[in-house]
């Protein structure tokens, strides 16, 4: 495909979201603008946003009330943050009902959110919901604030967090699977970051590009497939959305990344989808290969192997910013 046939993909009507965000990330649209509207107005009813709040319970939740984290993939927590993902917010009416449901039952020690069912903070978990919740259009609830505040608190004193860390202490170790601190930093506006926050982004990102996002411990192969809805997993897309959405998309630490971006591209300009989650592999996968009635089931909206609108769509995204 040329890249206009690509960008006609990406506006085809039947998914209102990737249609929404390539008019606004790629084209540099307005919120205002009719097109912007008339597609932003159609994501509750068509494609995969449809499809999540079609599985919505009236009361808020997915599958059941007891928990809206498990069972993973298909509870509340996750399908709100693919919705995130997809464009929608608050303004629709299911989605602000749930994201009250979800702030109400993820109460964060001390204020704030992403906490668990005793309040204790989880760099994954309250990274995630604190990305959602500012796309959602909460970045001026004081509950995110001290979420985002709490990150910034508990983050390692080099830079980074952990993903096994809970409590209010600092980050004991640090880790690249742990991003979504610094996503949820990366959705919230800059003018509103304090100083704290700022030298907190600024030591996260020196971590990832001190590691070229991708040199940490022995090559661990999911992190070289590009994968949706990521839930908490990371991959080398993750890594190259979060730093140019920060501002880093000039250093060139970030080649060894946007080379296997590059390379990943179909010949047609398109990329594939290339596994859903749970994508693992060594001593997790060989636990899921002998408990298998704990292997979670994926949230899945394409085919595996097949071009996908939205690994297109966020890669181009981030060619966008570096290019």
């Amino acid at each position: 495909m040329l890249a206009q046939q690509v960008l006609d993909w990406l506006l085809g009507p039947e998914q209102p979201s990737i249609r929404y965000l390539t008019l606004t990330r790629l084209l540099g649209r307005k919120e205002q603008d009719p097109e912007v509207r008339a597609a932003k107005a159609r994501i509750p009813l068509v494609g995969w946003a449809a499809e999540i709040l079609a599985r919505r319970n009236a009361a808020g939740w997915w599958i059941h009330e007891k928990s809206l984290y498990t069972p993973k993939y298909l509870s509340a927590n996750w399908n709100l943050l693919a919705l995130s993902d997809l464009g929608a917010t608050r303004a629709i009416p299911e989605v602000g009902d749930s994201c009250e449901l979800w702030i109400a039952r993820s109460p964060l020690k001390g204020g704030g959110v992403g906490g668990s069912s005793k309040g204790n903070g989880h760099h994954c978990y309250t990274g995630n919901m604190a990305r959602a919740l500012i796309r959602f259009g909460y970045g001026d609830d004081p509950r995110v604030r001290q979420a985002l505040e709490w990150l910034v608190r508990t983050s390692h004193p080099k830079g980074g967090w952990t993903c096994w860390a809970f409590g209010d202490g600092p980050a004991p170790s640090r880790t690249l699977d742990s991003w979504e601190g610094l996503s949820a930093f990366g959705a919230y506006p800059r003018s509103k970051w304090s100083p704290a926050m700022k030298d907190c982004v600024e030591r996260g990102a020196e971590f990832y590009l001190g590691k070229q996002l991708h040199l940490q411990g022995p090559r661990y192969e999911p992190w070289y497939r590009f994968h949706w809805p990521v839930h908490y997993y990371y991959d080398l897309l993750v890594g190259l959305e979060v730093l140019t959405e920060l501002g880093y998309g000039d250093d060139p630490r970030l080649e060894f990344a946007l080379s296997h971006l590059r390379k990943k591209r179909r010949r047609d300009g398109r990329w594939n989808l290339d596994a859903v989650h749970p994508d693992v592999e060594g001593a997790t996968a060989r636990w899921y290969a002998s408990h298998p009635r704990d292997r979670p089931t994926p949230l899945q909206f394409e085919t595996v192997g097949r071009p996908s609108k939205i690994i297109t769509l966020r890669a181009l995204t981030v060619l966008s910013r570096v290019e």
